[in-house]
């Protein structure tokens, strides 16, 4: 599935008034195909079902790094899907997520919302947003680790 099909939104990222940010991805490719990727025994996965993660495609500390946000399978480790994206704008998520879960009660740090241009797929409540460098190296402080969690 074509990277390019993807478009990547992000709302509730105001430092001023902390909520849960929202990532919007909206699917503009052959919708069965996504469909039959997000679907597992005919249901469509759920939360606690799927794994986030974005990685470096180039080191860091290069002007406008950029990387690939992934959604996989958390049982197969199958990608779902991958999409491309700006490490800042990322990490600017991130940010925002770890403020809201400072201010708030909620397990969840941040919200996916999966759409096509008619119809709405799948959302997804997370709390965790793994980040590795362009050499597969877990980056700590840039990722979105609940506390008591060990990886």
């Amino acid at each position: 599935m074509r990277r390019d099909y993807f478009t990547l939104t992000v709302d509730g990222m105001d430092a001023d008034d902390p909520q849960r940010p929202v990532v919007t991805i909206t699917y503009e490719g052959p919708v069965g195909q996504l469909e039959s990727r997000l679907t597992k025994a005919d249901s469509v996965l759920e939360s606690d079902e799927i794994d986030v993660a974005f990685r470096l495609k180039e080191p860091l500390d290069s002007d406008e790094a950029n990387g690939v946000v992934a959604i996989a399978d958390r049982v197969t480790g199958e990608y779902v899907f991958e999409l491309n994206a700006t490490a800042g704008d990322v990490f600017s998520f991130v940010e925002a997520a770890r403020e809201f879960g400072q201010r708030s009660d909620s397990e969840s740090r941040y919200r996916i919302v999966l759409e096509t241009e008619d119809e709405h797929l799948a959302t997804y409540d997370k709390s965790t947003l793994l980040v590795y460098d362009a050499d597969g190296d877990l980056l700590r402080g840039q990722s979105l680790i609940p506390s008591g969690v060990e990886l």
